[in-house]
C-alpha cells in the first residue's frame, strides 16, 4: 500500500543486485512512496545480477562504481545530484562482502588480505560514502543515511566470521559520523540490524539455513523478511523519524531481546530422544 511517504524526496541505493537483495526491495517499495533515485554497485556485480531491469522499473539509472574508491563515490553523488536535480535526501548503503567466509577460512585462520578487504569492503565504504557526501554537501537538512547491519556486531554467531569485526566498525562510524552530521547538517545517521535474511550474500554464511531455523524459533514475531526491511527503511527515510540518529535499530521480530524460546527449547529438548547420554 503506498502512503506516499517519500513524495518529493531523492536518493542514492546502493547495493541492490537482484530480486533476493534486500536493497532491491527497498528501491521498489521507494518508488511505490513516491521516491526519485538512483542505483549505484560496483562494475563487476552489474556483470552477474539484474539492476538494469530494476533501474528500468523504477524510472531511474545505474551508475557503477567501487564503493571503497573515493572517486567512484564522488562521481556517484555528483552524477546522482546531476539526474535528480539537486541534494538528495536519503542514502542507502546496503554492501557487504567477505572472500574469508566465501573461501571457507575459518575466524582462527584468516587471510589478512581477505580481511582489510572485509572491512573495506563492509564498513569503510560506509564512512568513505559519509565523508564525500558531507564534502560535496549532497545531502539535504533532515536528510537520511541508513546503512544495514547485524546483530552478530554485539554478539558470536557461529560461521559470521570476519564480517561480524565488519559490522561492528559500520555501526561505530555511524554513531561517530552521526553526530556530526546531525550538529552541523540536521542529517540523520543509522543502522537498522536486520535478520538473517536469505540473500544472495546472506546464503553464503556456513550454516545460514539451520541460523534461519534457529531465529525463526527465537524470535516472538518470527524472522524480519527482506520486504518487512523495506518497509521500516522507508519510515527511516521519511519525515517520520526525523529526530532519530546514531542507532543501531534492532529489526528481527524480536531475537535480539531473547534469552531462550518456548519453541527453541521443545526443539532443543527433542534432541535428546535418541540420546544414550
Amino acid at each position: 500500500m503506498s502512503y506516499q511517504l517519500l513524495k518529493g524526496k531523492k536518493g542514492i541505493i546502493f547495493g541492490a543486485l537482484n530480486e533476493k537483495s534486500i536493497a532491491w526491495k527497498i528501491a521498489e517499495q521507494a518508488y511505490e512512496q513516491g521516491a526519485r533515485f538512483t542505483l549505484s554497485n560496483a562494475p563487476v556485480a552489474l556483470r552477474f545480477g539484474e539492476i538494469n531491469e530494476l533501474a528500468k522499473k523504477c524510472d531511474s539509472i545505474v551508475i557503477p562504481a567501487d564503493a571503497t574508491n573515493m572517486e567512484g563515490i564522488n562521481k556517484v553523488f555528483t552524477e546522482s545530484m546531476e539526474f535528480l536535480g539537486g541534494k538528495v535526501d536519503f542514502v542507502l548503503h546496503s554492501i557487504g562482502m567477505s572472500l574469508n567466509v566465501r573461501k571457507g577460512n575459518v575466524y582462527n585462520d584468516l587471510n589478512y588480505a581477505y580481511f582489510q578487504k572485509t572491512l573495506d569492503v563492509s564498513a569503510l565504504s560506509f564512512h568513505k560514502l559519509l565523508q564525500t557526501a558531507y564534502k560535496l554537501d549532497a545531502i539535504n537538512d533532515w536528510g537520511s543515511v541508513v546503512a544495514l547491519s547485524y546483530v552478530a556486531a554485539q554478539r558470536t554467531l557461529y560461521g559470521y566470521n570476519d564480517m561480524a569485526d565488519a559490522k561492528s566498525l559500520l555501526e561505530s562510524i555511524a554513531r561517530s559520523f552521526g553526530y556530526i552530521y546531525g550538529r552541523e547538517k540536521k542529517v540523520r545517521v543509522n543502522t537498522i540490524s536486520q535478520s538473517p535474511t536469505p540473500t544472495t550474500a546472506g546464503s553464503g554464511v556456513k550454516g545460514f539455513g539451520s541460523l534461519l531455523d534457529f531465529t525463526e524459533r527465537m524470535s516472538p514475531l518470527g524472522n524480519a523478511t527482506a520486504d518487512d526491511c523495506a518497509n521500516y527503511c522507508i519510515t527511516m527515510f521519511s519525515d517520520l523519524t526525523k529526530k532519530v540518529t546514531m542507532q543501531n535499530l534492532y529489526h528481527d521480530g524480536g531475537f535480539s531481546s531473547m534469552g531462550m524460546s518456548l519453541r527453541a527449547m521443545t526443539q532443543y529438548d527433542k534432541s535428546f530422544d535418541n540420546c544414550d547420554d
